[in-house]
């Protein structure tokens, strides 16, 4: 697998449809080698269900049956696409790679649970479209990327975005959840507007990454959301506790979730043709791979000694899984034999290069140990030729810097330029206050040091190949390690990290009711109380006899803050992190839905009424007796009116806005 690092999405997606207005969903995450199945009827013709999750995913590559079998009046997905998403990648794949008995086959195979446990083994039938999406996604992946997924590998979910809170695309944009409203009128320097921002504290990119998708799709489940409560409560009562765990979060890789693509994701048969820089390359990405794993194994201890006496069911059950599971302990020893113990995980280009050069203990490869003495030669060969030229041309400051694209060059400071440079230095570069350049001389010691780098990583490759198949049979205990490291890094680094910075008693827990009212006292908006100081605190109070509040008053006064720190407690309570208030109760809500102003849609050719009806249909479609509907600007139009009469009397929590001229 190629290297992918960052924050930026590693999702590969498949959609396909049939007549019937079902879609069928594949997510495939190359970074976590986890499949997401979903399989639903699409109830707008705009296809908001689809966009809601194409949102949450956020995918780098779609892939669509030519067909477009869509249903009167609805635009198929294959045309969705192209409206809506033209800037990522489309693939189009012929109609028989989705194959839904295949797919039941691959998903019976590859995944690290039995299939009963996902319910597709009686009802695959059923289930047909999600399974024949993917069939189409692995097999792309395959022969894309050039792997084979081992089997027993991939974390495998299924109708896993309907078991969560459903937020639509609208509305997340409305609360201001990932990305604040305006950002562009804002600025750069307004990035903790966004609920996410305020948050994402988190020191992985796997923490941050679940922090979006908890934001997105909070939890509904209400014995998950109390176990992250009461390990919050632990956390937040024990400083000892707390800190630990921020301590010990510290020592592993801030990639946690990488290391698993090539355990997960087996490289096919090596030719002579790949033997090259792209091969290399790999090879390189590989051995990080090993050494990030050994870095990650090595910070185990610290973090059994820290959880030994935790209470909590969730940190107690962290302790049992993890840090009591001997296979761990297994898999190090395994690595300690190959790799050696003096290698350590490096972010600085050289440093890093050295340490992927000399992972292998010595004595395991002759021509591995021929390969390193070259490195060590030219690294040698170009400190010296640095050396000579400060003393030749008397340029004390001149510095060897290096990065893996051009490699080492020199670098001097321009105050010891006197007038122009020797005619042996080229590629000569103004860079700040500093001249970049090299010479013939060092470019030829770069290509022998590249080259002899090169054939560590190949060589190296072939030494881990024994190791690599040993880890890939345990590879389910290591994406339950990356599972739980991420958890633990959203709650420790992010929640118990937001709250503890807030004066104490600002944030307080919440606490859940199956039939009792929604009753906030003194609740602030999250967002803009860590931007303005005297926040006025407001109460709010929805039961089954009185499921509806009528906010009005002048232009800016609050009204919308209002309305969208309703809705912002709500999420933040049920991803199971404290709320800003006094004291709350809340009913765990299964769909928000906002409707916040509406104006003319000049690309869909649709007036404000248009737009207006729109979006009521949906809300009717799709309402249910445990929503929480925000509506700003009502009464602008008759369709929001009765679309209004008609949401409230099928829904038991409703927050509708009446706006007031001054």
């Amino acid at each position: 697998m190629e290297d992918d690092t960052g924050e930026r999405s590693s999702f590969v997606i498949g959609l396909i449809e049939n007549r019937a207005k079902e879609v069928g969903v594949a997510a495939f995450d190359l970074r976590s080698a986890s499949l997401h199945l979903s399989q639903y009827i699409e109830t707008s013709s705009s296809y908001q269900n689809s966009k809601t999750l194409l949102h949450f995913y956020d995918p780098m590559v779609i892939i669509v049956s030519p067909n477009k079998l869509a249903p009167d009046g609805m635009v198929g997905v294959s045309e969705l696409v192209d409206k809506f998403y033209s800037s990522i990648k489309k693939v189009i794949m012929a109609r028989g790679c989705f194959d839904d008995t295949r797919g039941a086959v691959l998903v019976k195979n590859l995944a690290a649970k039995e299939p009963s446990a996902l319910g597709l083994d009686t009802y695959y039938k059923q289930y047909y479209l999600c399974l024949a999406a993917a069939a189409a996604t692995i097999k792309w992946t395959e022969a894309e990327k050039g792997v084979i997924i081992t089997n027993h590998s991939l974390l495998v979910t299924f109708n896993g975005s309907f078991d969560h809170m459903n937020i639509d695309a609208t509305s997340v944009q409305n609360l201001e959840i990932i990305e604040p409203m305006h950002s562009s009128l804002w600025g750069t320097n307004n990035k903790k507007r966004s609920l996410f921002h305020m948050l994402k504290t988190t020191r992985t990119t796997g923490g941050t990454r679940l922090l979006r998708a908890n934001l997105l799709q909070p939890l509904k489940d209400s014995e998950t959301i109390k176990a992250r409560l009461d390990c919050l409560d632990e956390l937040m009562s024990n400083e000892q506790l707390f800190f630990g765990l921020s301590q010990a979060l510290r020592k592993f890789p801030k990639e946690i979730d990488r290391i698993l693509c090539h355990f997960c994701f087996k490289p096919k048969k090596v030719t002579s043709e790949v033997l090259g820089i792209g091969g290399a390359r790999k090879s390189q990405i590989l051995i990080s791979s090993i050494i990030l794993l050994k870095t990650a194994l090595d910070a185990l201890p610290l973090l059994s000694k820290v959880l030994k006496d935790a209470k909590s069911f969730l940190l107690a059950n962290v302790y049992k899984s993890i840090c009591e599971n001997e296979k761990y302990a297994t898999i190090r020893k395994r690595i300690g034999e190959v790799i050696d113990e003096d290698v350590l995980h490096a972010r600085v280009p050289f440093v890093a290069r050295t340490q992927q050069c000399f992972a292998v203990k010595a004595g395991i490869d002759g021509l591995l140990d021929i390969a390193r003495r070259s490195f060590c030669d030219t690294s040698e060969a170009i400190h010296n030729l640095a050396n000579k030229y400060r003393e030749d041309f008397r340029l004390q400051n001149l510095k060897i810097p290096f990065n893996n694209r051009q490699g080492f060059y020199f670098s001097i400071p321009q105050k010891d330029i006197q007038e122009k440079l020797p005619s042996k230095f080229i590629q000569i570069i103004k860079h700040g206050n500093n001249i970049h350049c090299s010479t013939l001389e060092l470019a030829s010691l770069n290509v022998r040091n590249k080259s002899a780098a090169v054939e560590c990583y190949l060589r190296t490759e072939l030494c881990l190949e024994a190791l690599m198949d040993a880890i890939r049979e345990d590879v389910s205990v290591l994406t339950l390690l990356a599972e739980v490291l991420c958890l633990l890094d959203m709650i420790v680094n992010s929640f118990a990290h937001t709250i503890s910075t807030k004066p104490v008693d600002r944030y307080t827990r919440p606490q859940f009711t199956d039939n009792g009212p929604l009753a906030i006292d003194a609740g602030r908006h999250p967002i803009l109380e860590s931007i303005h100081n005297g926040f006025i605190p407001n109460n709010i109070f929805l039961s089954e006899a009185s499921n509806m509040v009528i906010v009005t008053g002048p232009n800016m006064s609050g009204k919308s803050t209002y309305l969208q720190q309703v809705c912002l407690i709500v999420i933040l309570a049920q991803i199971g992190c404290y709320i800003p208030a006094r004291y709350a109760t809340v009913r765990v809500v299964d769909r928000i839905f906002t409707r916040m102003g509406t104006v003319d849609n000049l690309e869909s050719n649709s007036s404000t009424f248009m737009t207006e009806m729109k979006e009521m249909a949906f809300i009717m479609q799709n309402v249910s007796q445990r929503s929480l509907i925000v509506m700003d600007e009502l009464g602008r139009a008759t369709s929001s009116t009765d679309g209004f009469a008609i949401a409230w009397s099928c829904c038991e929590h409703l927050l509708a806005l009446k706006a007031l001229s001054p």
